[in-house]
């Protein structure tokens, strides 16, 4: 199996690569161009990315392609649906950076609340201001609100009630007896939580329900001198909105994300939003620690192992559920060649599709069980032929809920 990694990768990850039998091929300086050409030129089975982009040319590029793994919790700088057109499996790392990242969401938090880079660049200066800087409200007993309770969400209430702070939180599937569990507020919307809370940090992933989601009903929801961190994604904050809560003086914001940033690791940014009272950024670097690489890192060689040993694509974000198919055709057979063949080649005389398909041989492998998702239910007499079939022991035909 030969895996081609885009973008920085730890040195660690690769080895145990290699030491599972793979062929590794690291550029990682690779972009658009070069990407494809390097696709085209090296044809790797894998390919791994960080946050560089992959769109329809790339998975064009190598005929061999059949699994590009996201290094990181997030997926959307990939073409999902070009993927799944090609049947190339999508898979990402979940989790493994949420220490890192909430770990840089709480030092936002008290950097902002005792105005440390403030006065860290006076001092760079020259500048003595004790007076001035000394103003601090202390985290103490103040609520930090959470729109998003995923990995990193959570991380985010122990290090919350570590500092003595309280928690509300809004997650669309946040049950009661979750919240509880957690030791949090639930709220029924981002604009309660903005509405509850002195601080307010974003923990959302990246599609069309969340895409401008924290905007000027959450903004004006929060209440005056509260803060907002991001250290999700850019699109997610409606950034024109929440300049003009600064420019009035009404926010402060802390974004490690944000428009306009560079693809590249280095390069200029319009320093408009950072001249903003009141806000303070950092250069996307979440996941950035050796940590949270090593991580990363680690699950990557764990799914290329599980792919190598089992055929299974772990952490895979685009495989269809059980909504695609309609009813469920149980089969008890025979273990015996062409019986199964005999069976899809029935389905395929009826028109109807497999959607998922998974066949269990029994021990001594005297016979086995075969789970057929279709898209619809065959008709009487095309089980009927199914079940007349040589080595057939059973048939049982179920209608999937919707």
């Amino acid at each position: 199996m030969k895996i081609l990694v885009a973008d920085k990768f730890p040195q660690t990850g690769i080895d145990s690569l290699q030491t599972l039998g793979c062929q590794v091929v690291s550029a990682p300086d690779l972009k658009d161009d070069s990407l494809e050409e390097t696709l085209a030129a090296e044809a790797p089975d894998v390919l791994v990315v960080r946050s560089t982009g992959v769109n329809e040319a790339h998975l064009d590029a190598s005929k061999q392609l059949g699994l590009v793994i996201r290094a990181g919790a997030g997926f959307n700088t990939i073409d999902v649906a070009g993927a799944s057109a090609r049947g190339i499996y999508v898979a990402n790392c979940p989790g493994k950076n949420a220490v890192a990242v909430a770990e840089l969401a709480f030092a936002h938090l008290l950097s902002v609340d005792r105005r440390l880079v403030d006065g860290a660049l006076q001092l760079r200066e020259g500048r003595w201001n004790k007076k001035e800087l000394s103003r601090a409200r202390g985290v103490k007993g103040t609520t930090l609100g959470l729109v998003g309770l995923g990995n990193i969400g959570r991380e985010m209430i122990d290090r919350a009630t570590a500092f003595g702070m309280s928690v509300v939180a809004w997650s669309r599937s946040l049950r009661a007896d979750q919240a509880e569990s957690l030791g949090v507020e639930p709220a029924g919307s981002p604009e309660e939580v903005a509405a509850r809370c002195d601080v307010l940090s974003i923990h959302l992933a990246l599609n069309d329900d969340t895409r401008a989601r924290i905007g000027e009903s959450v903004l004006a929801a929060l209440p005056y001198g509260a803060l907002l961190i991001n250290t999700a994604r850019a699109e997610i904050i409606d950034q024109p909105a929440l300049e003009r809560q600064l420019r009035a003086g009404r926010l402060r914001a802390a974004v490690d994300v944000f428009d306009g940033e560079p693809a590249a690791g280095a390069g200029k940014v319009d320093p408009a939003l950072f001249r903003l009272p009141g806000v303070q950024g950092s250069h996307h670097i979440g996941a950035s620690t050796a940590q949270a690489q090593c991580a990363v890192a680690d699950e990557v060689v764990r799914i290329v192992r599980t792919l190598r040993e089992q055929g299974k694509v772990p952490n895979c974000v685009n495989l269809a559920g059980t909504g695609a198919a309609s009813h469920l055709l149980t089969v008890r057979h025979r273990d015996r060649v062409g019986v199964l063949a005999g069976v899809l080649d029935r389905l395929r005389a009826a028109d109807i599709n497999v959607q998922q398909m998974e066949n269990v041989v029994f021990s001594g492998a005297p016979a086995a069980v075969a789970r057929i998702e279709l898209d619809r239910g065959p008709a009487p007499e095309t089980l009927r032929q199914i079940g007349d079939a040589d080595h057939i022991l059973a048939l049982h035909l179920t209608a999937l809920a919707p």
